[in-house]
């Protein structure tokens, strides 16, 4: 069994990524694109975080497409009241999405 380097319990038991998810400052914004398409956008995530997986499972919940670019998740469509309770679900703290 293997053990993590950073809090040296076996992987299955690992806290180092809720640790991480509860410290981090997100932002929920919207911008508008080409021909007045409207994207969300949420962004503040850290680079030990695997935010292609945080943007697989907001896309499939939300039935909608999207892309990450520059460590910032891009969702096609106004989504921004429907992400915070997507994100607590997920493992992130509820005062840190903004």
């Amino acid at each position: 069994m293997e053990i993590c380097p950073k809090c040296g319990l076996p992987k299955p038991a690992c806290v180092c990524e809720q640790i991480e998810k509860s410290s981090q400052r997100i932002r929920v914004t919207n911008d508008k694109k080409r021909y007045g398409k409207i994207v969300t956008l949420v962004s503040g995530f850290d680079n030990t975080i695997d935010i292609k997986k945080i943007a697989k499972e907001l896309k499939n919940s939300l039935a909608c497409g999207g892309t990450v670019k520059d460590g910032t998740i891009e969702l096609q469509g106004e989504h921004s009241k429907k992400i915070k309770p997507l994100l607590e679900k997920l493992g992130f703290d509820s005062e840190s999405i903004e």
